[in-house]
């Protein structure tokens, strides 16, 4: 898959402004996406939106498949009529320029509940909303979606236990068994939320288009231990009699830990996979596809071998890189869906075997400008050693912000002289004044031979480490910047659109594919 020359900008929408205690797919992302139009910007980038389970992490979902219900939009509810308007009067909240998920709960859960009643119980619909597309819906989506209603009300009914922790009678499924009504009503209840958000999403996602934006959606590579995905296909996973984990993934230590990172995600049984003809990877690739124009696929060199650490270990520090069969996979899903419109993120400890796989199936990899400045002047990730056929990061949703990055740089220069030649290394390379650092660093990636070049949003607007999405290896506290009114200056667009223009990138795409 080749890229046009081109540019965009990576925001979660739950860092969209919101009066409800988190971004949602509302009126604020049609907002955004109006920006994206005025400053040339050809991709919107975000992370994986299923419900969030451990950490509230987008990379911890009990489903590789659902949407997540904090997503919907009670506001576009409200104008389909599923909603009264006086509902929302009394439910918003100012969270203060920040995630607040428990107060989103707490404000969501009763008018989603309220929106699922109507329609269900007592017969509210819309032209947008009605019984003939919401059994569409199901049917579309039977797949996937029998098994995670089942497995949320399943988990509903259990405390919110994870699945491994449930009695005999539900830990396994069974497709097609009949439940009690108490089971069956919370199912539809379940099949509702993703009715309604998949059609708020598909809605967006043609604006968008409209707008001549296309989405760069995200696959992380594992799924949650406590998922739908486990629980109804265990076979497909390395795990014990009793469903917990013989092995689990992660990194081995790194510069982001001494200890390296336990994600906790089961380890795929590959080989038996690979028997089945990846048919699991198939429904995902082709559900990804649907949802997204673009997909990037999160630890990528885990298709080449992945870093298995036994089940039970309480840091990533051992475990052993095991063989996975990539090249299979990749050659059944390029033999399904021809040419992917994939990005490989290509990032932390890559070896030759990584980059034949990469290479084989001409997907893009990424360049990292915050790993840029340590090492000779052949460093790949320093613009001018960027080839057309990748994408350009000032930094990742992982990295500090830019702005946060050169301030800690700027520190420990004072103390340490290694820091010091980098931060001289940094000053020479991206010119300009420090205090607009990160129009330096943006300008630098728009010069640069990089055929995309994305840009976190907080490195559009120059903010600092109080704003990092996520600091890897860690729990708590992640996860909830959130973007407030009025940050976009006019100024800031200005400055961004202009340089969109003068280095060639504004307004062109790849294309986007059909749903």
């Amino acid at each position: 898959m080749l890229f046009a020359r081109s540019s965009g900008i990576l925001l979660h929408p739950t860092s969209l402004p919101t009066g409800f205690g988190v971004g949602d797919l509302g009126p604020a992302a049609y907002r955004f996406i109006d920006f994206l139009e005025r400053t040339g910007q050809s991709y919107w980038q975000i992370l994986p939106m299923g419900p969030t389970g451990y950490g509230d992490s987008p990379y911890q979902s009990f489903s590789a498949f659902a949407g997540s219900k904090r997503l919907v939009s009670p506001e576009l509810l409200a104008r389909e009529g599923l909603l009264e308007r006086n509902h929302l009067a009394h439910s918003s909240i100012n969270s203060g320029g920040w995630v607040d998920l428990a107060a989103a709960d707490r404000v969501k859960t009763p008018l989603l509940n309220e929106c699922a009643s109507a329609f269900l119980e007592r017969g509210v619909a819309t032209p947008k909303y009605s019984n003939q597309a919401f059994n569409q819906f199901k049917q579309m989506h039977h797949e996937w979606l029998d098994a995670f209603t089942l497995f949320m009300a399943l988990k509903e009914r259990n405390g919110g236990r994870a699945w491994f922790e449930w009695p005999d009678e539900d830990r396994v499924w069974h497709p097609g068994r009949s439940h009690d009504a108490e089971i069956e009503a919370e199912m539809e209840r379940q099949s509702f939320f993703q009715f309604v958000f998949f059609t708020q999403w598909q809605d967006l996602k043609n604006y968008a288009a409209s707008k001549g934006v296309r989405i760069i959606g995200d696959l992380p590579l594992f799924v949650a231990l406590d998922s739908a995905d486990v629980w109804s296909a265990r076979e497909d996973f390395k795990l014990h009699s009793d469903g917990t984990p013989q092995f689990v993934a992660g990194v081995p230590p790194d510069h982001f830990s001494e200890t390296g990172q336990l994600w906790g995600n089961p380890i795929y049984d590959w080989m038996r996979m690979r028997e089945g003809g990846f048919a699991w990877w198939v429904r995902r690739m082709r559900h990804s596809l649907a949802m997204f124009d673009v997909v990037r696929i999160d630890h990528f060199r885990g298709f080449a071998a992945n870093y298995e650490i036994p089940g039970g270990s309480e840091t990533a520090a051992v475990g052993e890189w095991v063989e996975v069969p990539g090249n299979d996979l990749f050659s059944t899903l390029a033999w399904v869906f021809g040419d992917l419109p994939v990005i490989a993120e290509d990032l932390g400890f890559i070896t030759d075997d990584v980059n034949r796989l990469r290479d084989r199936f001409g997907l893009p990899g990424m360049r990292i400008l915050q790993y840029a400045f340590g090492g000779d002047p052949g460093n790949p990730h320093r613009p001018h050693n960027y080839p057309a056929h990748c994408v350009a990061y000032t930094g990742t949703h992982d990295n500090e912000t830019f702005v946060g990055w050169f301030e800690s740089l700027t520190r420990r220069a004072s103390v340490d002289g290694q820091a010091a030649v980098e931060l001289g290394v940094v000053l020479e390379y991206l010119g300009g004044e420090e205090s607009d650092v990160h129009w330096s660093a943006i300008r630098s990636l728009m010069a640069s031979p990089a055929a995309l070049v994305v840009i976190p949003m907080q490195d559009v607007l120059g903010l600092g480490d109080e704003s990092r999405m996520n600091v890897p290896g860690t729990v708590g506290g992640n996860w909830s910047w959130a973007m407030s009114d009025g940050a976009v200056t006019e100024t800031v667009e200005s400055r961004l659109g202009s340089m969109t223009e003068v280095f060639g990138r504004a307004g062109r795409g790849f294309g986007s594919r059909a749903v």
